[in-house]
């Protein structure tokens, strides 16, 4: 099981890190440059832990090497971890489906495989190693409320939260119950899954789409969901720029209180130089599984404001 969560009574300096997927060397070099270093059972610091933000795995070239670094500092107590999709993905995709004999709760098509090959190579010919890293999945959290500061993969959704603590195991934890159900569309799970790890998305008007980065025609965005109004370019969270600019009713945000703890997330694929995206909320993923891009922390030790200097990031390492 994964280590306790502790609180701001014991523990109020934490390096915040952003979507790894895979990229161990660059990890390596971010944790040394926030004063980590390798005591021989995992990455540990005097006065500091780390609180990963999920997407562990998936396109990078050291998937194994990724989630060791990360299991031992979870085992250890140096660092807590929230679940990130690509985490439930990978539950789903290795879990027979109870009600269709032959498939998985995740389908086996050309693009999930695609999608998780880096993993799938990575673990090919070691069927243990493999489920020992679907028990560890189950032991991330899908939100972690430490009082003075929250983390989630994608979006902080308190009615999405609320509806799935009484079916995780200890209030925590997901479990093959939920995952199942969480499998399903149209579901409350599937609904509060999406929101909490992929964050909140609307439909454009009038039929309109556009293509994400993979090339996929798209309708639905991605939105600022911690804004109080915009419209739908303002609000989009991609970099498309043939987004119109109708107003949003406000029905269709969730808001996040100016005096609410900082929240902290990834999931967005980022670019440029790392900031707050308002007063209390910032994303620490920038690309790292991109060509160019960053792998980011956030150095926090009980500011309510967030600030542009505590942002600590370093270049993706081709290799």
């Amino acid at each position: 099981m994964a280590a306790t969560p502790r609180t701001s009574d014991t523990h109020n300096a934490y390096d915040l890190i952003g979507d790894i997927h895979g990229h161990a060397k660059t990890l390596e070099a971010l944790l040394g440059k926030l004063g980590y270093t390798h005591d021989g059972q995992c990455y540990r610091h005097p006065n500091r832990q780390v609180i990963f933000l999920g997407d562990f795995v998936d396109r990078g070239p050291h998937q194994r090497e990724t989630i060791e670094i990360a299991m031992a500092m979870t085992k250890h107590g140096t660092a807590l971890a929230v679940m990130g999709n690509h985490e439930f993905n990978a539950l789903a995709y290795h879990t027979a489906d109870p009600e269709n004999p032959g498939k998985f709760l995740r389908a086996h098509n050309d693009n999930n495989l695609k999608q998780h090959k880096a993993f799938l190579d990575a673990y090919q010919h070691d069927k243990n190693g493999k489920q020992e890293v679907m028990d560890w999945f189950y032991t991330l959290p899908l939100w972690l409320d430490l009082g003075p500061l929250r983390v989630v993969h994608a979006c902080w959704a308190p009615l999405a939260i609320g509806l799935l603590q009484p079916r995780l195991a200890q209030r925590k934890y997901m479990t093959p119950e939920l995952l199942v159900r969480a499998s399903r569309k149209k579901t409350k799970e599937y609904e509060a899954i999406e929101l909490l790890l992929k964050g909140k998305e609307i439909k454009l008007p009038d039929d309109g789409f556009f293509h994400d980065k993979d090339g996929h025609k798209r309708n639905h965005i991605r939105i600022k969901w911690w804004e109080k109004e915009g419209t739908f370019r303002s609000l989009s969270m991609g970099p498309e720029t043939d987004i119109p600019e109708d107003s949003v009713d406000v029905d269709h945000l969730i808001t996040y209180n100016s005096i609410a703890p900082p929240v902290f997330f990834g999931h967005y694929w980022l670019h440029g130089t790392p900031e707050p995206l308002a007063d209390n909320v910032a994303c620490l993923d920038y690309s790292v599984a991109k060509a160019g891009g960053k792998l980011v922390a956030y150095q926090w030790s009980g500011n309510k404001h967030l600030t542009k200097e505590n942002f600590v990031a370093v270049d993706r390492l081709e290799c």
